[in-house]
């Protein structure tokens, strides 16, 4: 969890900035910052690839349009981390670079939502005060086998946010379980871990975003815990 906040907050301050303020970062914002965490990227890239991602869009003839997510920078931002791979190890001739160039294609997102739902089938997750975590396991798993089934049947490109906000409720009531079964203490200690290293940002973000930041925090040790998959199709 080193520097866990601040990768976030450098993140967002970087975006903001190069957006010239307005929006917050949405939840699906915050996740993809996650799984750029979770899989390596130096901070440095991250910060590069929003610069390069920006420096285009201000290149272009016409701005009718906002950027409004994160998600606009996301090829840049691989880009720049694959750039500082190659520089680290001097040549980059046949580097494959898969994230980059792969799309929502129906059946990678199918292959997605039925490897989640064996996770979390087999999950072995807390019961505690009448609260069935692995019921809400069982019920997501079902869900996801359903999307999965859907999605291989149709071209699931105008419904990608349909889908993702159906992932989003599977996780939260997943999430909203594993909170009351968890024992306080647990709960406190990881709020506790959350707090301290908060500290030096409280005054640099308002408390909205603050008690999001803490949310997550808590999600992702959780599910950690538990070794629950994350279903948003950013984590593909």
């Amino acid at each position: 969890m080193d520097n866990y906040f601040n990768y976030f907050t450098e993140i967002e301050e970087q975006f903001l900035r190069r957006r010239g303020g307005g929006l917050l970062l949405s939840t699906l914002d915050w996740a993809l910052i996650e799984t750029w965490k979770d899989a390596g990227i130096p901070l440095e890239a991250a910060l590069r690839g929003i610069d390069a991602a920006f420096d285009r869009y201000d290149q272009r003839p016409s701005k009718t349009k906002k950027v409004n997510s994160l998600a606009y920078c996301a090829q840049e931002v691989l880009a720049a981390a694959e750039d500082m791979k190659e520089a680290a190890v001097g040549t980059g001739q046949g580097s494959v670079k898969p994230r980059q160039q792969q799309g929502f294609e129906p059946d990678a997102i199918a292959g997605f939502l039925r490897r989640n739902a064996d996770l979390l089938e087999a999950a072995q997750v807390p019961e505690r005060g009448g609260v069935s975590v692995h019921i809400a396991a069982l019920e997501g798993a079902q869900t996801l086998r359903r999307l999965a089934a859907e999605t291989s049947a149709k071209k699931p490109a105008a419904r990608l946010e349909d889908l993702e906000r159906h992932l989003t409720v599977i996780e939260e009531k997943l999430f909203a379980a594993l909170l009351a079964a968890t024992p306080d203490e647990e709960i406190v200690t990881v709020r506790a871990e959350a707090d301290r290293d908060l500290v030096p940002y409280r005054r640099k973000m308002p408390s909205s975003q603050i008690e999001q930041l803490q949310k997550q925090y808590v999600h992702k040790r959780l599910l950690e815990k538990y070794r629950l998959p994350r279903l948003s199709l950013f984590y593909m």
